[in-house]
C-alpha cells in the first residue's frame, strides 16, 4: 500500500560520546559517570509489519526486551518507532489486532503513528489505540480546530522511573501521511505541522515546564528526515531520535547534539541507547543494535497470541512448490521487474482477462524471498499483505503510458540519489524501456502490448489493485470508472498459484532500463553464418561487460552475444550473434518480414555514478529482415554508425 524502503545500506556500528555542553566530544558513557549519575536505557523497535503474523522473529523481539530490561542498570523506557499494526498477512482479516495484543504483552511506554497504523482508515486509529494498553502520540498531526492531537491520540507522554523524567513525543513527516496514505488529512480536519518546528519547541516545553531528564522523539519519518531534525533543534533539547519508516539498519549515532537510532525493520533488531542523566541533563550517551536471533527463546505468550490467530485463517497450508526463488525484497522490486512481481500482476491479468496488469512496488511486502520448495497461503498473504482488492478499469495508449511514467524515479532526483532510479511497478501484459535520467524525452518508450506496439488511441483493459486505482503511490487514476471484483489481491494470487502444481518463474524482460542509445542498425536473419552489427558509442562509454550483452524480441525471448569488442580508442562497439539462434528465436516471422529487435548492455560510465545498479545500460533499434530462403552467411545491413 505504500513506499518503504529496506535496501540495508546502514552496516556499521555507531556507538560512544559524550556531550558537553550541547556538543559532542570522544569518549564513552562509563567514562562520564559520576557519583549522582544514572543511566536511563531507551530500547526501541520499529515496522513490525509483516514479522506481527509470523511465529519467528517477533515473539523473539518480546522476549529480548525484556533480557535487556532485567540487564539495565538503572531506569528504562520502551519505544516504538511506528508502522506496528500493519501490513502482515493477517492484515486482510484481523486487522491490528495481532500485533497489539502482543506488543500489549511488552508494555511499551509509547509508540508513534506511522503510515501503516492508517492501513484501515482513518477512523480505526481509535478502535486501535483503544485496544492498546500503550499510547499512541502524534505531536505534530493535530485536530485544526483545536491544535490538540486527534482522536484516539496523545501529544506527549511523560514516563518517570528510577528518579528520571523522561519525555516522548512523536512526529511525522509529509511523506509517511501524505505522501503514504490514500487520506486526505485537511479535509478530515487533521494538520500536520512541520515536524522540524514542532518537534525541538515540544522538546523545549517539556524540559523548562515540566522539567523532565530526557526528551525523546519517537520519528516516523525516515534516517534522513531524522538527520534534520537534530539539525533544527538549535538548543539541543531533544536528547534521541527514535525512527522508523525506511526501515534502515543505523545503530545509535550522535547528530547534531541527538542520538539518531533506527532498528531497521520486522523484529530484525531491537535499538539499545544508554544516556548518563547527571544533573537534570544528559551527559553521555553508549548504544548498538542488537540483533534478533534464532538463540533467543520465543516468548510463549507472544507465539499463542499469533498462532491463535494464523490457526483461524489456515495460512500454514501449501498451495504451489516453486522451482526458483520468489523474490519478494523491496530493492529489487523498486528497481527491476522481478519473478514474484511477474507471478503477481499474471495472477491479476488472468482473473479479470484484461490485456495489462500493474501492481506498485510497495504493495510487495516482506523483504524475503521464498523458496524454492513449498509456499503456503501465508507466504502470499505476508507478501500481499493490504486488504486491497483487485479491480479493472480501461486506459487509452496514451494513458497507459502516462500510468507508467507516474513511477519511473529518476537517478538525479532526490529519491534516486538516495535509492538509486526506480522503475516502482511490477507488470504483466507490457514490454517497455525505462529512461530514468531527468533530461529523457520520454521516460516510458517503445512499448508493446501483447508482443504488439502499443497503439495511443486504443483502449486497454488494465488489472491493478483498489489502492493504486483510489491514486496511492501517485498513480493518476483516481478519476477512472473501475469494476472491482471484492477479491483480495492476496487471494487472487492464491487462486491462481492453487490450480497449479509448480511454477518456475523468471525475469523475463519485461522492463528494460536503458541509459544511453546507440544508433540504430539494420540486419539480415537467415539462420547461416553470423550476425554483426558495429555501433559509435556515446562518449561516456569506458568499458563494456560482455556477459550482459544480448539481442532480446519484443515477445521477451532473447539470444546473448557469442563476441563483444568495445574499442575505447575508436569509440566503437562490435557485437556478434550467432544466425542460427536468432533465427530460432523469431521463428514465427515468415520470408520478408521485418522484426523490431533490442540489443542491451551493460557498461561502464564516465557521467552516471548509480546508487543501487552497478553498471550503466544500452539500448540499440535494430530492424531485422528474415530470409528463409537461400544460404549464405547473415549479414548486418548500415553498420548502425
Amino acid at each position: 500500500m505504500s513506499r518503504d524502503r529496506d535496501y540495508g545500506r546502514r552496516d556499521v556500528l555507531r556507538a560512544g560520546g559524550i556531550v558537553l555542553g550541547g556538543s559532542l566530544v570522544s569518549g564513552s558513557a562509563t567514562a562520564a559517570d559520576g557519583d549522582g549519575a544514572t543511566t536511563l536505557t531507551v530500547l526501541s523497535y520499529n515496522d513490525i509489519q509483516t514479522a506481527a503474523a509470523e511465529d519467528k522473529k517477533f515473539p523473539r523481539l518480546v522476549t529480548l526486551i525484556e533480557q535487556r530490561r532485567a540487564a539495565a542498570d538503572g531506569p528504562v523506557v520502551v519505544v516504538g518507532g511506528g508502522d506496528e499494526v500493519g501490513p502482515h498477512a493477517l492484515s486482510p482479516v484481523s486487522q491490528w489486532r495481532a500485533p497489539v495484543d502482543v506488543l500489549n504483552e511488552v508494555e511499551p511506554d509509547a509508540d508513534v503513528i506511522g503510515n501503516h497504523e492508517f492501513d484501515y482508515g482513518l477512523d480505526p486509529i481509535s478502535d486501535v489505540t483503544a485496544d492498546s494498553e500503550f499510547p499512541w502520540l502524534a505531536t505534530n498531526l493535530v485536530d485544526s480546530e483545536t491544535g490538540e492531537a486527534f482522536d484516539g491520540t496523545e501529544s506527549v507522554r511523560i514516563v518517570e522511573r528510577g528518579g528520571v523524567k523522561v519525555g516522548l513525543i512523536g512526529l511525522v513527516d509529509e511523506g509517511a501521511t501524505f505522501g503514504k496514505t490514500n487520506i486526505k488529512f485537511n479535509e478530515e480536519g487533521l494538520t500536520l505541522e512541520e515536524y522540524t518546528e514542532t518537534g525541538p519547541a515540544e522538546a523545549k516545553r517539556l524540559k523548562e515546564d515540566e522539567g523532565v531528564d530526557a526528551a525523546v522523539a519517537l520519528a516516523h519519518t525516515g534516517i534522513g528526515d531524522a538527520e534534520a531534525l537534530a539539525e533544527a533543534d538549535a538548543d539541543d533539547d531533544i536528547d534521541a531520535i527514535v525512527v522508523g519508516d525506511d526501515e534502515q539498519f543505523y545503530p545509535p549515532e550522535e547528530v547534531d547534539g541527538s542520538i539518531v537510532s533506527e532498528a531497521r525493520a520486522r523484529a530484525r533488531y531491537l535499538s539499545e541507547i544508554e544516556l548518563t542523566i547527571d544533573g537534570g541533563e544528559v551527559t553521555a550517551f553508549d548504544g548498538e543494535l542488537i540483533e534478533v536471533t534464532d538463540d533467543i527463546e520465543k516468548d510463549p505468550t507472544a507465539s499463542d497470541i499469533i498462532n491463535e490467530y494464523r490457526g483461524e485463517v489456515s495460512l500454514d497450508s501449501v498451495i504451489v512448490e516453486t522451482e526458483t526463488p520468489l523474490d519478494a525484497t523491496f530493492g529489487s522490486n523498486y528497481h527491476r521487474e522481478t519473478n514474484y512481481g511477474n507471478v503477481v500482476t499474471d495472477a491479476m491479468r488472468e482473473r479479470v482477462d484484461a490485456d495489462v496488469a500493474i501492481t506498485n512496488a510497495g504493495g510487495i511486502r516482506s523483504d524475503s524471498v521464498y523458496g524454492p520448495g513449498e509456499i503456503t497461503g501465508g507466504d502470499i498473504f505476508n507478501t500481499l499483505p493490504f486488504p486491497n482488492t483487485v479491480v479493472s478499469l480501461e486506459l487509452t495508449g496514451e494513458e497507459l503510458v502516462e500510468t507508467l511514467e507516474s513511477q519511473v524515479v529518476t537517478l538525479e532526483s532526490d529519491t534516486g540519489q538516495n535509492f538509486g532510479e526506480e522503475i516502482s511497478q511490477q507488470t504483466s501484459g507490457l514490454r517497455f524501456e525505462w529512461v530514468p535520467h531527468n533530461d529523457a524525452d520520454e521516460p516510458i518508450r517503445d512499448v508493446y502490448v501483447d508482443g504488439e506496439p502499443l497503439d495511443p488511441e486504443e483502449t486497454y483493459e488494465v488489472a491493478v489493485n483498489s489502492f493504486i486505482a483510489n491514486g496511492g503511490s501517485s498513480y493518476p487514476l483516481d478519476d477512472k470508472p473501475v469494476e472491482d471484483t471484492g477479491e483480495l489481491q492476496a487471494t487472487t494470487v492464491v487462486n491462481y498459484l492453487e490450480e497449479k502444481d509448480t511454477i518456475a518463474p523468471t525475469v523475463e524482460g519485461r522492463m528494460q532500463r536503458v541509459d544511453r542509445d546507440l544508433p540504430d542498425a539494420a540486419v539480415t536473419v537467415d539462420g547461416n553464418g553470423k550476425v554483426v552489427s558495429q555501433f559509435d558509442a556515446p562518449d561516456d562509454v569506458q568499458s563494456v561487460a560482455e556477459d550482459t550483452v544480448a539481442v532480446w524480441t519484443p515477445e521477451g525471448d532473447h539470444v546473448d552475444a557469442e563476441k563483444v569488442v568495445f574499442d575505447e580508442e575508436d569509440e566503437t562497439l562490435v557485437v556478434r550473434v550467432d544466425d542460427s539462434n536468432l533465427a530460432d528465436t523469431i521463428e514465427d516471422a515468415d520470408d520478408g518480414d521485418e522484426v523490431a529487435l533490442d540489443i542491451y548492455a551493460e557498461y561502464e560510465s564516465s557521467e552516471y555514478d548509480h546508487i543501487y545498479f552497478e553498471r550503466s545500460r544500452l539500448n540499440a533499434d535494430v530492424s531485422a529482415t528474415v530470409r528463409r530462403r537461400g544460404r549464405g552467411l547473415g549479414s548486418a545491413g548500415p553498420p548502425g554508425r
